[in-house]
């Protein structure tokens, strides 16, 4: 069955640019009410202003920042938060290793860019590029095009949420934040292809739910090591890749 993204042709690279900014409009809009949050909430929980931007600008992280910053806000030591965002942002290792064979043949600096950029939302749009069965040489470009996307929309949405959060009552407390919740779940289950995979984000959940009482949110930690744990455990003993039935 042909699919959306089977339907590319080899294009230029401003070409491929903007059809990567397109295809990450969706995502971008889930991230807008998250970023907005994490502005607002920014400055209540001990980071100034330019500190605030500092952060999404360098880090660019946003489930990072707001463990970060609900670390920051209760006093945790430097160690701890620094130890749970690793932990956190380990997934980053995995697309990068699933983007190797695609970006090995850029030069240092390309793949220095890319790396900098790469988002969870940004790899699962790049990902299905790269995968298509056209001979462009440019699908690099369209990665771009999707990192600078979601890049600038957390700037402003940083920016906007620093500058008016303050005039908003109680913004934390709409809920909004789900939409981003909404917009991993989407993106997280067409990819649930196999046992390991499926034990992974479940052993996940579960062991997040279990944990959640955990000082310094360090139920986070644990359930992404056990998770990732059992799932590695799970493919060396499967060693066949199974698919879900």
């Amino acid at each position: 069955m042909t699919t959306a993204t089977d339907r590319f042709q080899p294009i230029s690279p401003w070409q491929e640019f903007w059809a990567g900014v397109r295809q990450t409009i969706p995502l971008i809009i889930g991230a807008i009410p998250f970023g907005v949050i994490f502005g607002t909430l920014a400055q209540t929980n001990g980071l100034s202003f330019a500190a605030a931007l500092a952060m999404s600008a360098c880090v660019f992280a946003g489930s990072s920042q707001f463990i970060a910053l609900g670390l920051l806000g209760t006093g945790s030591p430097i160690g701890i938060i620094i130890l749970t965002t690793f932990v956190v942002n380990l997934r980053h290792l995995l697309y990068a290793i699933g983007l190797v064979p695609y970006l090995k043949s850029l030069t240092q600096i390309w793949r220095i860019v890319l790396g900098f950029w790469l988002t969870d939302e940004t790899f699962m749009v790049a990902i299905q590029r790269y995968r298509c069965s056209d001979s462009s040489s440019q699908k690099h470009w369209f990665q771009l095009g999707s990192a600078l996307a979601m890049y600038s929309n957390w700037q402003l949405c940083t920016l906007v949420g620093l500058t008016l959060g303050q005039r908003l009552p109680n913004a934390a407390n709409w809920g909004l934040d789900f939409a981003m919740v909404a917009t991993f779940i989407g993106m997280t289950i067409p990819y649930l292809t196999t046992r390991p995979m499926l034990a992974t984000v479940v052993v996940s959940g579960g062991c997040a739910l279990i944990a959640r009482s955990l000082p310094h949110q360090l139920g986070i930690m644990v359930a992404a090591i056990v998770g990732i744990s059992v799932g590695v455990i799970l493919e060396n003993y499967l060693q066949t890749g199974d698919v879900v039935s």
